[in-house]
């Protein structure tokens, strides 16, 4: 997907009715020793990165159960839809753990870390609706007979992205993204980087000659 440039967004669902993602097996993980669960969650956090470091916005469609390391997952998505009957929460203190997988670090980023703390302290499942309120997904939608209402929404979603200038997408999600690390001086300073590899781009050429013109863009991401 990272060198495809024909992907333009990427909408992780599951195939699975009512669950997103319920986490890791933990029947799996109790037979493991230290060492094994150690490369184990190691790997899972390097995916997870992965994920997060995708150049295309990424969009997360929670049908159903997002739990422990399937929230961490959906946290690792740029976007999040949730129907409104989806099941959200990192668990891992129910079971002895703490999220290993980015939750620690990704769920204050998103909610604030009152919140994040609240929700990790006690492993307290939410809904889509109280996602919706805590800022932790984008869009709460109701479920639908099909119980594919979020994907459809995320579909919709990414049929808002796909018209507008790809080369301009990544490069906003790259200056949003590292800009949130640092200072905001520094934040600016890359901000400025992003904007003038846009410059060049035949698409903000494309962009202002369509606007002169009066017409819709044509873009294709040089």
């Amino acid at each position: 997907l990272r060198f495809d440039e024909k992907v333009r967004v990427v909408v992780f669902k599951s195939e699975v009715k009512g669950v997103f993602c319920a986490g890791a097996d933990l029947k799996e993980r109790e037979k493991m020793d230290d060492a094994e669960v150690g490369q184990f969650v190691r790997k899972l956090r390097n995916l997870m990165d992965e994920i997060a470091a995708l150049p295309v916005p990424t969009i997360a469609a929670i049908d159903g159960y997002a739990l422990g390391g399937g929230l961490e997952l959906a946290l690792a998505c740029d976007l999040r839809v949730a129907a409104s009957s989806a099941k959200m929460g990192l668990i891992e203190t129910t079971r002895g753990l703490l999220p290993g997988a980015g939750g620690t670090q990704r769920l204050p980023r998103c909610v604030g870390i009152g919140l994040a703390k609240e929700l990790i302290f006690t492993g307290r499942q939410i809904d889509g609706q109280q996602a919706f309120s805590m800022g932790l997904v984008n869009h709460s939608v109701p479920q639908n007979s099909e119980g594919d209402a979020a994907y459809q929404r995320a579909l919709a979603l990414a049929k808002e992205i796909l018209p507008q200038a790809p080369f301009a997408v990544k490069m906003g999600k790259l200056a949003i993204n590292r800009g949130m690390e640092v200072d905001i001086a520094s934040g600016m300073a890359i901000e400025g980087m992003c904007y003038a590899q846009n410059i060049p781009t035949r698409d903000r050429q494309e962009g202002m000659a369509a606007f002169r013109e009066k017409r819709p863009p044509r873009f294709i991401g040089k």
